[in-house]
């Protein structure tokens, strides 16, 4: 057993779900599951790290019905040992999520949600954030808040000024006690509509711990972040 938790117990299991269902509708065309990044495709990208940290026990991905066979490839090309599943994906995160649960291993305690189209994630991030939701139940990896924070009404209205070192830019692996979060998803209306699962613990009134994310930890969303994922290549800070 290989998990960073087993500084304290030897029992706890860490199932990755790496959620890659979206529809890639902000890409202009462009598949940013199948995108090349460096030679390899983004979501075998963001797999790989995974496959690679000793937090993590095994591996769920969930994809689009037309990836399914695609991803098993990529599977035995890249070697992924940890892969327990592929299945498909649901017409809203929450479900998506919910479906990579429901394929992971009975005594995996924790689980760490993680977008496919995050390709950078490092060991680092995956180790505090799992080791701190061990410790205290939900933790998100995040950024603090470098620019000025306004909010605004639906005109653009400038409304209020936000304290910006109170602000956190949520990124993932974003990881849970497996038990809570089946619960919340059980109780909490309107999941299907939450951006992040964070949110789906907020409103079940469990507290979430931020942790020190990755400014290289970027998500593929609109072409423009093609430039930004070369750049970080071409930085030789990610290999």
């Amino acid at each position: 057993m290989n998990t960073a938790a087993n500084k304290n117990d030897n029992t706890i299991k860490v199932s990755a779900v790496i959620v890659a269902a979206g529809s890639s509708s902000r890409m202009r065309g462009i598949d940013k599951q199948l995108l090349d990044i460096g030679g390899m495709p983004c979501i075998a990208r963001a797999v790989s790290a995974f496959e690679q940290s000793e937090s993590i026990n095994e591996i769920v991905i969930v994809t689009r019905e037309d990836l399914i066979c695609k991803v098993n490839e990529f599977v035995l090309q890249y070697g992924f040992k940890k892969v327990k599943a592929v299945v498909k994906g649901a017409d809203s995160r929450q479900k998506s999520v919910f479906n990579g649960i429901s394929a992971s291993s009975n005594d995996c305690k924790y689980i760490a949600v993680h977008d496919g189209a995050r390709p950078f994630v490092t060991q680092d991030v995956i180790k505090h954030t799992v080791e701190t939701a061990v410790k205290f139940g939900a933790s998100s990896a995040a950024l603090t808040a470098k620019d000025t924070v306004k909010i605004a009404d639906e005109d653009g209205k400038i409304i209020k000024t936000v304290d910006r070192n109170a602000v956190r830019l949520m990124q993932t692996p974003q990881v849970f006690a497996k038990d809570t979060y089946i619960k919340a998803m059980q109780t909490v209306p309107g999941s299907e509509k939450f951006t992040d699962d964070c949110m789906l613990m907020e409103k079940f009134g469990k507290p979430v711990f931020a942790v020190q994310g990755s400014p290289f930890n970027i998500k593929i969303t609109t072409p423009e972040d093609i430039i930004f994922a070369d750049a970080i290549l071409r930085s030789g800070e990610i290999v």
